[in-house]
């Protein structure tokens, strides 16, 4: 493992591990919403058995389950397995690294990564891993979020960044956050890794929100590469950036929330028999 990828894996991990109960309270109503749908897509139903990959607090994990699926969820975070674990009891949890998956081959007839593919540091050998774990003829996919223009509520953040702030912040790099909104990324690393006649949905989800003050704070808080982004920004430029956000955002208010946009692709394959 080069130096950089390990500098992003230990940047990823700080991050998770300190802010479990913040995403669950700030994302838990967003990214549930492609669960359905990305659990169609590797066809569990009851008696599947599924590994739930980056599970973090086991949202998958425990639809899989009253789906009547047999599920394990795995997570480099101890924190994210302990958060995981005590939401969803009577579901098994284990702690994990995608990129190096402690268990046998072949073991699952489907696996799924709800957004974590966007906070590995080689998501290649994830992909691959995921492969090897799955049997011959088993289903995988994963969701990614859409382009920034349209999941509005990034959109909101890296234009006020670049508008008022620093956007060329020195952290460890990892690959584009944004690199699998591109369906064609999508399918040729699905393809790369091993799964053939891959499929890539659009999802809409809707985030509903107090408003620019919540959006803020949550991509502050709740988040680590974006929360990098903005926590490493002077604070004098800080307040410049909160208060851009906090006046784009009420261009969405309706009612007492404001809702943005932010769809999801559900990249899917088959491990050929």
């Amino acid at each position: 493992m080069t130096n950089e990828v390990e500098a992003f894996r230990i940047f990823e991990h700080a991050g998770w591990e300190s802010i479990p109960e913040q995403y669950h309270q700030a994302f838990g109503r967003l990214t549930t919403q492609t669960i359905g749908p990305l659990l169609d897509a590797v066809q569990v139903k009851s008696r599947t058995k599924l590994l739930d990959i980056a599970t973090g607090p086991g949202y998958v994990a425990a639809a899989a389950a009253r789906r009547g699926a047999t599920v394990l969820g795995i997570d480099f975070s101890s924190r994210m397995i302990e958060q995981a674990r005590q939401l969803h009891p009577g579901i098994e949890f284990r702690p994990g690294d995608a990129e190096r998956l402690p268990l046998g081959n072949g073991l699952f007839d489907s696996a799924v990564i709800n957004f974590g593919i966007l906070h590995f540091g080689q998501p290649e050998i994830a992909l691959g891993e995921a492969w090897r774990v799955i049997r011959a003829g088993g289903y995988f996919a994963f969701t990614a979020w859409a382009r920034p223009d349209e999941t509005v509520g990034f959109d909101i953040v890296l234009r006020a960044v670049e508008a008022y702030g620093e956007p060329r912040i020195k952290l460890p790099e990892g690959p584009h956050f944004f690199r699998f909104s591109d369906p064609a990324e999508c399918g040729k690393e699905l393809i790369g890794a091993g799964f053939e006649n891959p499929t890539v949905v659009k999802v809409p989800q809707l985030w509903r929100l107090s408003g620019g003050e919540a959006l803020f704070d949550t991509m502050r808080n709740s988040t680590v590469r974006t929360a990098g982004l903005l926590q490493s920004q002077k604070s004098v430029v800080l307040q410049k950036i909160r208060a851009a956000i906090c006046a784009e955002a009420e261009q969405y208010r309706s009612g007492d929330v404001i809702e943005l946009p932010m769809p999801a692709l559900i990249a899917a394959g088959k491990k050929p028999k």
